[in-house]
């Protein structure tokens, strides 16, 4: 029997449950897939750039080949199906929130590129599901006096931003896009996240089905607390965009510290005054 690496620390995904929760998703509950590969569209049309080898790294195929019908579609797995210096463009579509090591698939993605190639991937954020992680932990710390995992941890758009630097892209850009979405009931909300596949797939999570009165509650203060018009509830879910560039000699550069030409008190039409020492 092999003992896991005391040094290693644990996976965050239970890869084998999110593949199961994957193959009970709808195409019904897959609007917010749809949403960001429209926009993910959106933005490339603002880059002067023809794209003619793209590639799409995404757990979802039917959602993400309908909107780029010429791509290469991989598979988020730990190992990506990419050819070295292959594409001109990869993204990666709404899936790298649940990867175990989000800065290697960068990583594999930039060595997909050409020089000057561009990547730009989509990704659930911090803010997602806020108001369901206030209330899960509300009500579990009331009935048994501590917290489990049940929503998985997802980063920052600053620390997302810095992963770009990490994996070596050149002109890294974060940004986020939160969307409110309403619902009629807590229930609704956890149906339709079965729906589009994300699930509980953290590998601590308990595995135990909540009871009738856990649920109860989290439907009951979940209306208290983030109520919305017509009776219902809101959930915010947290897009987070990220853009790199292969690097390439043709970027622009930052200048060299002290390599300035023209004084800013010049720019300005200003006098210069020097701090005393």
């Amino acid at each position: 029997m092999t003992r896991p690496d005391p040094d290693t620390p644990p996976n965050l995904t239970d890869l084998g449950q999110l593949a199961q929760n994957r193959k009970r998703a709808r195409t019904s509950g897959m609007f917010l897939h749809e949403l960001a590969a429209d926009e993910v569209k959106d933005r490339l049309t603002e880059v002067n750039r023809t794209f003619t080898k793209p590639a799409i790294v995404t757990g979802f195929p039917e959602i993400w080949s309908n909107a780029f019908p010429d791509a290469k579609i991989v598979a988020d797995q730990d190992v990506l199906d990419l050819d070295q210096g292959a594409h001109d463009l990869v993204v990666h579509g709404l899936s790298l929130h649940w990867s175990n090591d989000p800065v290697g698939q960068l990583i594999q993605a930039k060595r997909a590129l050409k020089p000057d190639g561009l990547f730009m991937a989509v990704l659930f954020g911090g803010q997602t599901l806020a108001e369901l992680r206030a209330i899960l932990s509300e009500v579990e710390i009331a009935q048994t006096g501590g917290l489990s995992p049940r929503v998985l941890p997802m980063g920052e758009i600053r620390d997302l931003g810095a992963l770009l630097q990490r994996a070596g892209f050149a002109l890294p850009v974060a940004d986020s896009d939160l969307r409110e979405v309403t619902y009629g009931s807590a229930t609704a909300l956890f149906r339709d996240l079965r729906l589009m596949g994300e699930r509980n797939a953290l590998e601590q999570r308990l595995k135990s089905p909540l009871t009738r009165a856990f649920l109860r509650e989290i439907e009951s203060r979940y209306a208290a607390h983030f109520p919305a018009d017509q009776n219902r509830i809101s959930a915010s879910f947290d897009l987070v965009f990220l853009t790199g560039w292969a690097p390439d000699d043709s970027q622009p550069k930052p200048l060299r510290p002290g390599s300035a030409a023209a004084r800013l008190a010049d720019a300005l039409g200003t006098d210069e005054s020097k701090l005393p020492d």
